[in-house]
């Protein structure tokens, strides 16, 4: 009887430690799944850390100006710091060299090694490039030219591609006449393809450099 007793006993224990292995501890969510602000740039990273994608090949999407700067990397590199391609072209971007003194950047290969440089050089062209356009944003935007919707996020995107000048050359003639470059890639459809995302954010300024 007693050895009876003290095989049920048992039973029952170890079913209900087996058990309690299969209930769920905590059924909060994780801090980072669930965010409280409305900053774009984490609604779309399981990770708060941008750092952790560096190695993605895979573009982010959305209209939040993270789209934007993924959707151009994913377009120029594929998102790939360290891509050199044919012409010299540097990093996610794809940046001249002449190009990156402008924004005080004169070590390219520091440059090519750092993601932090590269990103702060992206934003500082931006702005660069939206102080020097600010004129025809305004006179084109919403308007339709060529059969493109013009939108701040576009005509930014079309003079990262081909400089200033292209855009302010492609509005002097209409979409008549647009440049491409060695690859054959057009202002016109960087403009069309870019349009339509969140650049207010980027400030104007002529002088933008990159501070490290």
């Amino acid at each position: 009887m007693i050895n009876k007793w003290s095989f049920y006993t048992s039973l029952t224990i170890i079913i209900s430690f087996l058990s309690s292995g299969f209930k769920p501890s905590d059924l909060d969510t994780d801090e980072w799944f669930l965010v409280n602000d409305s900053d774009a740039t984490h609604y779309l990273f399981p990770s708060q850390k941008q750092n952790d994608y560096t190695d993605s090949s895979v573009p982010y999407t959305g209209k939040f100006f993270i789209g934007y700067k993924e959707a151009i990397a994913f377009k120029e590199s594929q998102g790939k710091y360290k891509k050199v391609n044919s012409l010299g072209y540097l990093g996610k971007y794809q940046f001249g060299k002449e190009t990156l003194k402008t924004v005080g950047i004169h070590d390219s290969r520091q440059f090519l090694n750092s993601p932090r440089m590269q990103e702060k050089a992206f934003v500082a062209l931006l702005s660069k490039n939206k102080s020097e356009l600010k004129n025809i944003i305004e006179k084109y935007e919403g308007k339709i030219v060529a059969g493109i919707q013009i939108t701040e996020s576009g005509i930014l995107a079309a003079a990262h591609l081909g400089g200033v000048g292209s855009v302010k050359k492609f509005f002097r003639y209409k979409g008549s006449r647009y440049f491409k470059d060695a690859y054959g890639t057009s202002i016109r459809s960087y403009m069309r393809d870019f349009g339509g995302y969140e650049t207010s954010g980027i400030v104007a300024d002529s002088n933008a450099t990159v501070m490290m």
